[in-house]
C-alpha cells in the first residue's frame, strides 16, 4: 500500500509539473512570435544585437564622457554588426542623459511580433506594436 501511495504521488507531481511547464511555454511564445519559431529566432537575435550596442554605448560613455550614434560606434570599432537585421533596422537616440537603442520593424510581421523593440541605458526592454 505505501508503495502505491509513493508512486501515485509521482504521477500527481509529475502532472502538476507538466501542466505548469506547457502554460509557461505557451506564455513565452505567445512574447516571442506566437508560433512562428522563424519570428522568435529573429525577435531574439535582435534582442541580442540591441545588448550589444547598448553596452557599447555604455563602454563608449565611460571612456569619452558622451553617448555616441550608431555610425560612431562603428567607426571607433565598439561594435561590428550591421545597420539592420531584417525586417528591422537599428538607430541610437542620444542625449546628455542616456540613450536608446531602437529596432523598428519594416513591412508586416508574423502575428505577435513587436513593431518596434527598444533598451535604454538601464538595459531596460521596451516593445511597441
Amino acid at each position: 500500500m505505501g508503495r502505491a501511495f509513493g508512486f501515485l504521488s509521482v504521477v500527481i507531481v509529475l502532472g502538476v509539473g507538466m501542466y505548469i511547464y506547457s502554460r509557461q511555454a505557451q506564455s513565452t511564445s505567445a512574447v516571442a512570435g506566437g508560433n512562428n519559431p522563424k519570428a522568435a529566432i529573429n525577435l531574439t537575435g535582435v534582442k541580442s544585437d540591441l545588448i550589444s550596442v547598448a553596452s557599447a554605448e555604455r563602454r563608449y560613455f565611460a571612456t569619452e564622457g558622451k553617448y555616441a550614434s550608431f555610425d560612431e560606434l562603428i567607426s571607433s570599432h565598439y561594435i561590428s554588426l550591421a545597420r539592420q537585421r531584417p525586417p528591422y533596422s537599428y538607430e541610437v537616440e542620444t542625449s546628455p542623459s542616456g540613450f536608446r537603442v531602437v529596432a523598428t520593424r519594416s513591412g508586416d510581421g508574423a502575428p505577435g511580433t513587436p513593431g518596434q523593440v527598444s533598451v535604454d541605458e538601464n538595459m531596460e526592454f521596451q516593445t511597441s506594436e
